[in-house]
């Protein structure tokens, strides 16, 4: 069995030690948001999504206690092991992240689709109000499909123009509610736009920060991977003796003797 170099096993036991910590991490947050979501009407659409989450954050620790021992120990049953297992969960995360990829225009139909269900909002809950009053102040919109159109007459203060907006505003209809206690002569400025393609426009933004940490977290699967495969070799690779060669003279025992000679003078 060949010695493995010092370096190497180091940056390997440091690169598995993040990657168990990124998962006792993982496994954290999915018991949270099972224990948060767990009488939530959307329950039954997070459960595919949290299982995953549970059996990537599990194997993965699982798998980096192993490593860790076999380097440690230098088991190479365990190592073979370890870089089985780590190839087998990057293709699994690979595989469901290309496919939630590809599902990427159905979640933004979704989305619209799930806005659009609450037209018109003079039907809708006073809960929902409350919080599309706050997502018209914070994305700085108005409305959700056709902009202050969808409010009718009671247009929200929420879509009043901030001093420093940064969104196309309009002059509010003069036969609005806001000028109930206003000047007719002085406009009124609202928020142009409607604010379902800036929730579309978000929702993408917060997925594809997911995507692009999901990435990063397999490149560092694939970086443990590989330096526990280069251990293995070094492990596999036999150490170089040196050469003992026996002489027939040494065996028989024919030594000479050395003397030295005194010359006096």
């Amino acid at each position: 069995m060949g010695k493995v170099n010092v370096c190497l096993e180091r940056s390997y036991i440091l690169v598995s030690t993040v990657v168990g910590i990124i998962s006792a991490l993982l496994l954290a947050m999915t018991l949270f948001s099972h224990g948060y979501f767990h009488e939530d009407e959307e329950i039954e659409r997070m459960l595919p999504g949290i299982k995953f989450m549970y059996s990537i954050s599990i194997i993965s620790l699982l798998l980096v206690v192993t490593g860790i021992y076999g380097v440690s120990k230098k088991k190479k049953w365990m190592l073979i092991f370890f870089v089985v297992g780590m190839i087998l969960s990057i293709l699994f995360m690979s595989a469901t992240e290309i496919l939630a990829l590809s599902v990427g225009p159905q979640i933004t139909q979704d989305i619209r689709e799930q806005y659009l269900d609450l037209l018109p909002l003079s039907n809708t809950s006073e809960g929902v109000i409350e919080d599309l009053k706050d997502i018209q102040m914070e994305l700085q919109c108005c409305g959700l499909d056709q902009g202050y159109l969808d409010w009718g007459y009671n247009i929200s203060e929420s879509c009043l123009c901030a001093e420093d907006a940064m969104n196309p505003c309009v002059a509010a209809p003069r036969n609005s509610s806001l000028f109930e206690h206003s000047s007719p002569d002085e406009p009124i400025m609202i928020y142009k736009e409607p604010c379902i393609p800036y929730l579309i426009a978000h929702a993408i933004n917060s997925i594809n920060i997911v995507f692009g940490t999901f990435l990063g977290l397999v490149l560092l699967w694939v970086l443990s991977v590989v330096l526990c495969i280069v251990i293995l070799c070094q492990l596999n690779r036999k150490e170089d003796t040196p050469v003992v060669v026996y002489s027939a003279e040494a065996k028989a025992g024919n030594y000479s003797a050395l003397t030295d000679t005194v010359e006096y003078t």
